[in-house]
């Protein structure tokens, strides 16, 4: 199953894609309805919608397929680790704390952009895409529990949908070297889309290991410029979801990110490894579009940058203590 949301004289839908079809939920359920209540209940639900409501896909502006309740993003591809870690003679130097857990970021889940639109990003030199996978997070048991197990976690997927984690490659760089981030160089702009394909869908992909053996490619202005194997990750989706869990909680429209895939999955990779900035950065009217087997393509373009007044400057203290 594959599910939506879209719009269509200035109204919103939500429902499922039915070949080249957008069909809406039964009882005017929405997206987070359905997430709430499980992958059953929503194979019974494809089974009462009523082809006479269907809409042709190029008759409606598809919009990103969940309003997520949060975002998490991890970083679980090695290979993109060591390109972006690159000295200047190219080698990447990936830290052994990688390897310990999977680690992740929080971004902004108001910010989330859908297929097709125009990405406003900030004032930067450096602006790059990320070429990724999540899991949609759907009612199971366990879920809304904390310390759940992979094997716990395997049924707490809903889905899959492509992700663009947008990044300003030199506002990140200069907020990681105060130790925290990245914050402004990411929450602009977060691309899903262009629907959640159902995890039973691409069950037959899993590996014996549980890694999903389906392959990923991203092209600028219709040139290739990466592809990889989701299962090059270094760990299985249920892991992250176990992880994310661990003294915390993951609840029904949680997005959790792959992270960007190695072999040119984003152009920071690509210019750690050359040492040089080759491809260019993407600027205003630039074409990003990303393409994962078994789900279909995301595109987004660039828009002008935002106009936003300059951040404000610390100002030195004397430190007095009284």
């Amino acid at each position: 199953m594959r599910i939506a949301r879209w719009e269509t004289a200035g109204e919103t839908w939500e429902g499922f894609v039915v070949d080249d079809t957008v069909v809406p939920f039964p009882g005017g359920l929405t997206v987070a309805d359905v997430l709430a209540r499980g992958l059953d209940h929503t194979r019974n639900l494809f089974e009462q919608v009523d082809p006479a409501s269907a809409t042709r896909i190029e008759d409606v502006r598809l919009l990103a397929p969940v309003v997520p309740t949060s975002i998490r993003d991890f970083v679980a591809f090695e290979e993109h680790v060591e390109g972006m870690t690159a000295d200047a003679e190219g080698v990447g130097h990936v830290p052994p704390e990688w390897y310990e857990a999977p680690t992740f970021y929080f971004t902004n889940p108001h910010t989330v952009l859908g297929p097709d639109d125009v990405l406003q990003p900030p004032v930067t030199q450096r602006l790059d895409f990320e070429l990724e996978l999540a899991i949609v997070v759907g009612a199971a048991p366990g879920v809304g529990e904390s310390n759940l197990s992979a094997a716990d976690s395997a049924s707490v997927i809903f889905g899959y949908t492509i992700m663009n984690d947008w990044s300003a490659r030199d506002l990140q760089m200069r907020e990681m070297a105060v130790r925290l981030g990245p914050a402004k160089g990411k929450d602009f702009g977060t691309a899903l889309g262009p629907w959640i394909v159902t995890a039973d869908e691409l069950a037959p992909r899993l590996d014996d290991e549980g890694f999903l053996a389906i392959h990923a490619e991203v092209y600028v202005n219709g040139s290739r410029i990466g592809e990889d194997m989701i299962s090059n990750a270094g760990w299985p989706f249920p892991e992250f979801v176990a992880y994310a869990s661990r003294s915390s909680r993951v609840v029904p429209g949680d997005v959790l990110g792959s992270g960007t895939v190695g072999n040119g999955g984003c152009l920071g990779e690509l210019w750690g490894r050359s040492g040089t900035v080759t491809p260019p950065p993407l600027i205003e009217g630039d074409q990003v579009r990303m393409i994962v087997e078994g789900i279909g393509d995301l595109v987004g373009t660039v828009g002008a940058p935002a106009s936003v007044p300059d951040p404000a400057v610390a100002r030195v203290r004397p430190r007095n203590r009284r």
